[in-house]
């Protein structure tokens, strides 16, 4: 089966050749993609953090970006903080023209809202906070709720006229003693020198508010059904998240798309595999080359281990030759290419990675064979299933020294997208279909928290400018990847027939790998019946035991066992007369 390289657009250098087949989706228009770029737009916290690492840390080179493209989950996380900024002033500015013509009416709203806001905080994220977190929380949450249920009210009743005809007010209390509540309402409005006019005002001022939000909201459906919808994501070149952007952006964006996809993996030493996922199983397996005397031996090297292991997992690819229909299967884009992992230290400039195709051969060619503890050689295979939201990779290993055959199997696994980013479709087309009524009853609840979510954003922004400008990340010593955009943007697991996926690709790789390592150890003349034990025993979750000769051992869970003269016999409840 042909296989070609995939290529990112615009990027400054091709990148070196990998075993994708040619039918492969571009990963700028990919599916994981197009979902991060959609959580840029609906969670702050998932949106800065990807700011951070990729345009901030400008000495940390891009982690390996599997099954997507950074770039452009930068590009639209730029530009969701941006609008997000604009909407955030406007609102503010909103709030100082109310406190100023509104005046105590629009300043008792913005302190309910303050306190709601410290009411989340007291309490937390914790789903089961303590006690006395949630009592305080609830105590400020039912204070601010109540302080903006009577502001509202005294609003609107002195819009309507109450409050006017104060001195029969004040007869009646004189002649009765007793005080009703347009009473009281008057007499609250008195002592803060409110009227109808600032009533009006406030009211004003707090429906404008509401439009901001109601308009921000819609801004951002239109976003998600317009510039990221499936059928327009795949044209980059109409994507205006990358129209407005400076000249750090364009460098940054040409550094991450030149490193993101390479063989040649820059690490850092606390997190070598960053942006492959969760380590999945992985194997470690020691052999003797023990001299098979049916068979001529010859020497046995890494690369002629891995050549004979290659062409077993390709043969993965193939549809079964009764099959009368296509097969759906994401095996048949199984990619398989070979990589080196080197640690960043001792590099002064990031620029100083160089991968250039004809320099890593060479590179690789030195690296398949030598042992070292820094510089390794994978062969890396990879299965990009569900669109690839759910990428298993497995990195092989294979070293020989004294007489020893060595193989390393790490297998790592991607979990898909957050549930929430997947579901931004379904979301947005729900909120641009609905009637003004449910658009309204979204906007109402958000005003009185408006100010002080604004505020949160703008002194986030203002700590990012200030680390911007002061802590010297563009003349730092490089960096490895510490944390991973796609990694961020996961859910803890998977669905059950993606975990199902995910068991039948690991064994079927491991299962040719097992088979070829068997192979090259035949073919060079050394015994396989260790080996085969082996991986019975690891594939089974159990420990190899290679001699019971003078041992002594007990099978059960209560099974007890001693040396000695005498035979011994567990009592264990697997303790059965055969």
């Amino acid at each position: 089966m042909g296989v070609s390289t995939a290529y990112v657009p615009n990027q400054s250098q091709p990148p070196l050749p990998a075993s994708r087949p040619a039918a492969a989706t571009a990963l700028f228009a990919s599916e994981p993609t197009r979902l991060l770029c959609a959580g840029t737009y609906l969670d702050s916290d998932f949106r800065d953090r990807v700011i951070d690492e990729l345009y901030l840390n400008e000495q940390a080179i891009a982690a390996p970006s599997v099954g997507f493209d950074a770039g452009r989950v930068l590009a639209h996380a730029l530009r969701a903080r941006r609008l997000e900024l604009s909407w955030d002033v406007g609102i503010l500015l909103l709030w100082v023209v109310g406190i100023t013509l509104g005046k105590n009416l629009v300043l008792s709203v913005l302190l309910s809202g303050v306190s709601l806001a410290i009411a989340s905080r007291v309490r937390g994220r914790s789903e089961d906070p303590p006690l006395y977190r949630r009592f305080l929380a609830g105590l400020l949450r039912w204070n601010g709720l109540l302080t903006v249920a009577f502001v509202l009210f005294l609003t609107v009743f002195l819009a309507l006229g109450g409050g006017s005809d104060s001195s029969s007010s004040g007869d009646d209390y004189g002649s009765s003693g007793s005080v009703s509540w347009t009473d009281a309402l008057s007499q609250s409005a008195r002592v803060l020198g409110l009227g109808a006019l600032q009533a009006w005002l406030a009211l004003a001022v707090l429906v404008l508010i509401g439009f901001c939000i109601a308009a921000q909201r819609a801004q951002v459906t239109r976003s998600l059904t317009q510039e990221l919808h499936p059928t327009r994501f795949p044209d980059a070149a109409a994507d205006p998240a990358f129209g407005a952007e400076g000249t750090r952006f364009r460098r940054m964006l040409q550094r991450i798309r030149t490193e993101q996809h390479q063989a040649l993996i820059m690490y850092h030493e606390a997190h070598p595999f960053c942006g492959a996922g969760s380590a999945y199983d992985p194997w470690v397996l020691a052999v003797e080359l023990r001299p098979d005397g049916m068979r001529k031996q010859r020497p046995l090297s890494n690369r002629a281990v891995l050549d004979t292991v290659r062409p077993l997992l390709e043969q993965l690819r193939e549809s079964p030759k009764a099959a009368q229909h296509t097969v759906r299967d994401r095996l048949r884009q199984l990619e398989i290419d070979e990589c080196v992992f080197l640690p960043v230290e001792g590099l002064m400039h990031r620029e100083d990675v160089t991968y250039n195709a004809e320099e890593f051969e060479a590179f690789r060619a030195q690296a398949v064979e030598e042992g070292a503890e820094k510089r390794r050689h994978f062969l890396r295979v990879r299965v990009g299933g569900w669109e690839e939201e759910v990428v298993v990779s497995v990195f092989v290993r294979v070293h020989t020294q004294g007489r020893m055959l060595m193989l390393e199997i790490a297998p790592h696994v991607l979990a898909p997208v957050r549930e929430d980013f997947k579901d931004a479709d379904r979301v947005a087309h729900r909120y641009a279909h609905n009637n003004r009524l449910a658009k309204a009853a979204y906007a109402m609840p958000r005003i009185v928290r408006s100010a002080g979510v604004a505020l949160g954003h703008l002194f986030r922004l203002g700590g990012f400018g200030w680390r911007l400008l002061t802590a010297g990340n563009s003349g730092a010593l490089p960096e490895g990847p510490a944390v991973s955009v796609r990694e961020l943007g996961s859910a803890p697991e998977g669905s059950r027939f993606q975990k199902m996926d995910v068991d039948r690709y690991l064994r079927a790789i491991q299962d040719r790998i097992a088979q070829g390592v068997r192979t090259a150890l035949a073919e060079a003349g050394y015994q396989t019946g260790e080996f085969v034990q082996k991986i019975v025993n690891i594939s089974n979750g159990g420990v190899n035991i290679d001699s019971v000769q003078d041992s002594t051992f007990a099978v059960g869970t209560h099974a007890t066992a001693s040396s000695g003269t005498e035979p011994q016999r567990g009592t264990g409840s697997d303790d059965r007369p055969a």
